[in-house]
């Protein structure tokens, strides 16, 4: 019944339907695991919020300064619990996870102090922000700050043994990118995190350990700030606003960091005690009820896709069976026909702008054209089933997203579908 409804309202080829569906059937045993952890996540939520007597006063919004925001104030400590913190900072004044991290950064480092990434490059967006790949006004070089990278192994891994290498007394922040962005890398789990930190706080135990945790919350049923980083850090519109925030950003973790970023948010002598929250505390409040099942959805998305694109043969990270750090899932498609054929199918699969073709554009904060699809309800979501690509060797698409497994699937079979009628693939 299934394959014939997809056959006849989405014109999807029965050999496509034939194939995807087999798939599915072969991969059924990993989906356990994934609703196992979910549930897990479920409970993790639900406690927090009873715990602090979240209630129907607090789910309504304030206006101007937003003094006196019972609504936000409890939404905050619900994350600090979640995630096991001191404190969080839980704003739709925030309006991305490169945003977030931004405010992170500037509110706890100073003028002569260095940043240290330890996992490579960081994320296209943020290199801006540092500012010395590119000069880019406001940037943290421009304000004196420093910065030093340790690259990756050749295996992709971080390179443990020389952590202590890029230390020195001036190092104030290490930060530490969970997914892997646009780079051909394993994301991180949390056990290797961990590992990380620890190497980190025995060169020296008071700087401070950033996680960007972008596309990793309710992956695992631990969070990063559990195995002692001192900051998570993401974005709203990925896994923690369960596709209903609109908007918005988190940091999370030790109180005087909080503060600090919280300082550089809004005001010095301010900071957590203004931003109104414009009525969109209920959406950011229901979107982490639903964000353990969400994430879940998109999970079983995106081995689904790994499950496809294997058979294939394609190269995928990554592969079905491995553990997953992150909802993203990144395919190798070897050329940019195929990367454009493979997100007008996902662009094709969503309930908004299906009928929309994206293409390749110089997008801001990237050094080449970059293509994106995503039909969302919310303008740039990546929890809702979406897939990007910076348009260069070797043609590598990062899928992300799904706000149920059926969605997903259908996306995904769509896509597949897309490739097929163009030759692109064949069974």
């Amino acid at each position: 019944m299934i394959a014939e409804y997809l056959n006849e309202k989405f014109g999807i080829d029965k050999r496509v339907t034939d194939f995807c569906l087999s798939v599915e059937k072969e991969i059924r045993g990993i989906f356990d695991g994934i609703d196992a952890n979910a549930e897990i996540n479920q409970y993790k939520v639900l406690h927090a919020m009873q715990k602090n007597k979240l209630g129907e006063a607090h789910l309504g919004g304030t206006t101007g300064y937003g003094y006196n925001d019972l609504g936000r104030d409890t939404l905050e400590k619900i994350y600090a619990d979640v995630f096991h913190t001191e404190d969080a900072l839980v704003r739709p004044q925030i309006i991305s996870g490169t945003h977030a991290l931004t405010v992170a950064l500037f509110g706890n480092l100073r003028y002569g102090d260095e940043l240290c990434s330890l996992v490579g490059a960081p994320y296209d967006t943020l290199e801006g922000v540092i500012g010395h790949k590119r000069e880019v006004k406001g940037s943290l070089k421009e304000h004196g700050i420093g910065y030093r990278e340790l690259p990756l192994l050749e295996n992709g891994r971080a390179d443990l043994e020389n952590i202590p290498s890029v230390i020195n007394e001036k190092t104030r922040l290490v930060t530490i990118q969970r997914s892997k962005g646009y780079c051909c890398r394993p994301s991180l789990c949390i056990d290797e995190i961990e590992e990380i930190i620890k190497r980190v706080k025995a060169v020296r135990g008071d700087i401070i350990c950033m996680v960007d945790n972008c596309y990793g919350e309710f992956v695992d049923t631990v969070e990063p700030s559990d195995v002692g980083a001192d900051l998570v850090v993401g974005s709203l519109i990925k896994n923690p606003g369960g596709g209903l925030a609109p908007v918005g950003g988190y940091i999370a973790g030790k109180a005087e960091y909080v503060e600090n970023a919280a300082y550089r948010l809004t005001a010095p002598g301010m900071g957590k005690e203004v931003g109104p929250s414009l009525g969109v505390t209920a959406s950011l409040v229901q979107g982490l009820f639903l964000s353990p099942s969400v994430t879940a959805a998109s999970l079983k998305g995106a081995v689904f896709a790994s499950a496809i694109f294997e058979k294939l043969g394609f190269e995928v990270m990554p592969t079905p069976r491995e553990k997953r750090a992150d909802i993203v899932q990144a395919i190798q498609m070897r050329t940019a026909e195929n990367v454009i054929s493979f997100c007008g199918g996902i662009q094709k699969g969503a309930p908004v702008d299906s009928f929309a073709a994206p293409e390749p554009w110089d997008m801001p904060g990237y050094d080449c054209p970059v293509i994106m699809a995503a039909g969302a309800f919310v303008q740039g979501s990546s929890i809702e089933l979406s897939a990007d690509a910076p348009m260069k060797p070797p043609y590598t698409v990062y899928m992300q997203g799904g706000l149920t497994w059926y969605h997903a699937k259908v996306g995904i079979i769509i896509a597949v579908n897309e490739m097929y009628k163009k030759g692109q693939i064949k069974f």
